[in-house]
């Protein structure tokens, strides 16, 4: 269930350049396959359609090969600034 659910995160966050946390669209069937419901090809069946889809997404995602690493340290300095700051 963990690897499927990664899957569907992964692809949908190369289209999307965002993390989506909630996945209430497949919730049913994912806890379906976590519960052991789900017959086993069915499961791999399902895995093999994501792992295509996410390939796709790779490929055709307009997220940069490498993140900023200058800024995105620059937002973490500025963030644990702040949260050191005396209320």
């Amino acid at each position: 269930m963990h690897l499927l659910r990664l899957l569907l995160t992964g692809a949908a966050t190369l289209r999307e350049g965002r993390v989506p946390v909630r996945v209430e669209g497949h919730r049913e069937r994912l806890l379906t396959v976590k519960r052991g419901e789900m017959k086993w090809a069915e499961v791999d069946q399902w895995r093999k359609e994501l792992h295509r889809d996410f390939e796709q997404a790779l490929a055709e995602t307009k997220l940069p090969e490498r993140p900023d690493y200058e800024k995105a340290n620059g937002f973490l300095i500025r963030a644990r600034k702040e949260m050191a700051r005396p209320s």
